[in-house]
This record gives structure tokens, sequence and C-alpha cells, in this order.
């Protein structure tokens, strides 16, 4: 959430920034509702001094008269603060609602446009492979190599579940150990979260846990929801907190499932495990001073980067456009990488994003820290990004170490972890 004064002092900014971003949130109404909800607040303080005033002036001896006329206005003024109070409280939540409405403000430097096909792609890394044999996908190399079943999955929990078996099972946890250890060593701190959380704390970081729109699952009888991204309950950590400025940033590596609807998401380029209702996520999240937030951004870029390219998987940086972004984001970065199964000769497909919200999510959260210089608390900046989606990398793994034998070549990277170079290699 932005903050009122600076909307309200760089409206049309702000409303240019909504255009941009292709939200759907009339705000014309706004500077009214917040001079209206200011002129209340001045009438209940105005109304509440003068009954201070009655109540004061009663403590002396007068007149029964006199006596019985300030009991009759301070009668009337309790009235008076009584129903003029409800009506700022009811314009304030006006003012919040709309405000809530409202996406961050955009990095001067992000695309404009209101589709993914104004994002740019800011550099692409490695050549994809030329095969001598027609590359296979993602789906039929693990039903070759009895690595993840579909159909049980199906069975069990409905489309979009899977199960990973075998060499799969082990190549999951390498990949999350792996991340894990190269976030370690960046001053990242390991979190294990919950995989649910209140639907106050999803609404605080920016998402939407209720309506036919929700990518959501919620749980029945219970004021909770299961949660899409470690972001959410890494974000509601600190919620409702102060922070010593000496204590950031705090960077923090967070390990959860991660579970959503992905309703209306279909087609080819959904096939197998590239869009899934569950999958294990490592996440990197960060709360920063506003002066350390930049440098923290290109960091988890930088990591993504790592990891990809330890990986082995081509990959492209995109810089996401204006109505690409989502509403929390300032900027953001994706890296699709390279799936040689992807489409009929093989596609980039996004598989990490990191993200600046500045103070955005903080101020829906009330995070703050406290200025080792001193003065009013400030409140935080927050960023995330994707260390390891397990499901999209395993694609890029599977698909990109396919060898010609039918087996899978592991990255060196993983090799130290999955205790073997290949996947499926047939008995001597």
């Amino acid at each position: 959430m932005l903050d009122l004064g600076y909307v309200l002092a760089h409206f049309d900014e702000v409303q240019a920034n909504i255009r941009n971003r292709g939200v759907k949130v009339d705000v014309a109404a706004l500077p009214e509702l917040a001079e209206r909800r200011a002129k209340l607040i001045t009438d209940v303080d105005d109304l509440r001094r003068r009954a201070n005033e009655v109540a004061g002036s009663m403590k002396g001896k007068m007149e029964p008269e006199t006596r019985q006329k300030l009991i009759e206005e301070g009668r009337a003024l309790k009235a008076q603060i009584a129903a003029a109070d409800e009506a700022s409280k009811a314009a304030q939540v006006e003012v919040d609602g709309l405000m809530r409405l409202i996406p961050n403000m955009t990095h001067p430097a992000a695309p404009i446009g209101l589709t993914e096909d104004a994002n740019q792609v800011l550099r692409q890394v490695g050549e994809p492979a030329k095969f001598a044999f027609k590359p296979k996908d993602h789906v039929v190399i693990g039903e070759e190599l009895n690595l993840i079943d579909f159909k049980a999955g199906q069975k069990v929990a409905g489309a979009n579940f899977y199960f990973l078996k075998n060499d799969a099972v082990l190549l999951e946890t390498s990949m999350t150990r792996y991340a894990l250890d190269t976030l370690a060593a960046a001053g990242f701190s390991p979190v294990a979260t919950p995989d649910v959380a209140r639907p106050a704390i999803l609404e605080g970081i920016g998402f939407n846990p209720r309506g036919e729109e929700t990518q959501i699952y919620s749980v029945a009888n219970q004021d909770l929801a299961l949660i899409a991204t470690a972001e959410i309950t890494l974000g509601g950590m600190l919620q409702d907190e102060i922070v010593d400025e000496k204590d950031l940033p705090l960077l923090l590596a967070g390990v959860s499932h991660c579970f959503r609807t992905e309703a209306g998401s279909y087609g080819r380029a959904s096939r197998g495990l590239y869009r899934v209702h569950q999958f294990t996520k490592i996440e990197m999240f960060a709360f920063a001073t506003p002066e350390q937030s930049d440098a923290i951004h290109e960091k988890m870029l930088a990591l993504e980067e790592k990891i990809f390219t330890d990986l082995e998987a081509p990959y492209q940086v995109v810089d996401i456009c204006t109505g690409d972004l989502g509403a929390p984001a300032y900027r953001k970065f994706d890296i699709e990488a390279w799936m040689p199964g992807r489409g009929e000769a093989g596609e980039y497909g996004e598989v990490t994003s990191t993200s600046n919200c500045t103070d955005y999510q903080a101020r829906r959260l009330n995070i703050r820290y406290r200025p080792a210089a001193g003065g009013k608390p400030r409140f935080v900046h927050t960023l995330n990004g994707t260390a390891i989606a397990v499901s999209r990398a395993l694609i890029t793994v599977l698909e990109n170490g396919q060898q010609a034998d039918g087996t899978v070549r592991v990255p060196r990277a993983l090799v130290p972890y999955m205790g073997k170079e290949f996947i499926g290699r047939p008995k001597a």
C-alpha cells in the first residue's frame, strides 16, 4: 500500500501508473474522500474539546439553571461526537479500501506495456543444446525412467498433482539442499515455514485469498489458507514489529511447499510439471532499508543466475513490463530457462522471478525499523526471489540433460548431492 500523503501529492503520477499497469480501479474520488475524512476528524476533535470544556466548567458552583443547560449541552455533544466519529470511521474504511486497490509505483526503467509482449529480454546466457536425436519432453522422460507418475497423482488428488519417484525424489532433495547451501554462503538464513497462513497475512503480502479469481486454496472451517509461496509466511513473520536498523538487511531462505489452483491455465505450455497445484520451493526474502533494497534486488538476481548456470540450463533474463508486474512489485526480473521439450522446437519458460516491493507490503503489514540516527520508525523495504521452484527446475534438468541412450546427465553441481552422474543409466 502506498502512503496516502504521497498519493495525494502525486495524484496525476499515481493515476498514470495505474493506467500503465492496466489495473481497473477508479481513484478519482480519493482526494475528495480524503478531504472529507480529514474534516470529520477535525470535527470530532473540536467536539471533544468543547465537551471537555463543558465538563470542566461544571466543577465549580453555579445556578441550577446554568448547570442544567451545560448538562443538556454535554448530552448533545456526546451524541454529536458519536455520530461524527462513526462517519469518520466509515470514511476511513472507504479511503483504506481505495488505497489497497492502488498498485505500487513502478521503477522508471521498467518497460511500459500492458501484456507480456512488452517484457524486455536483457541478456541471454548459454546456447541451447543441439541434440543428435529428437529431444523428448520431461513427461516422456519421467515416464520412461519411472520418475514421475501423473496418473497416480490424478487418482489420489486430482488433475495437476503428481508423484515424484526414485531418482526424481533424490533430484528434488539435491536441488533444495544445493540451493540452501548456495544461499547460506551468500548470507541467507534458512527458515522452514508453515504451509498455511491467515488470510490477513496473504492480503498484506498482496494475494487475494478469496473470490472467484483467487489462485489460493482455502482450508475449510478454518481461518487459514494454503500458501502459494514462502514469500507470504516470511513476510508475515514481522507483522506489527519494529526492528533495529543495525539488524538490516535480514536475509532469509524459506523452505516450503507451494499450493496454487492455477485456474484457467491450460494448453501445451502447461503440460506436465510446468503448471501444477503443488511444488517445493526455496524462496529468498529480505527485509531492508530503502537505501539497501536496489543492491539486494541485484544480488537476488545474480544468485538466481548462478543457480541456473550451475544447473547447466541456457536462460534469458527478462525485465517485466508494467502490466505484468503484480500490484506489490516496484520492479521485477524473471529468468526463463531453455526447455528443449517445450513447443515444437524448444522454448524458454519462466523458472524464477525476483521483485523489489519497496515499502508496499510493509505498510500493509505494519513492519518498520528504528533508524540508527534516531527519529521516527520507518517502513522497511521487502524483496523476494525464487531460488529454486523444484517442479520447473526438474523440467530444465531432465530435458537439457537427456542423452541419446535415454539416460539423463546430472548437472555437475548436483553430483555431490545425488551421488551419481546419470539418472536411469542401464545396469551392466
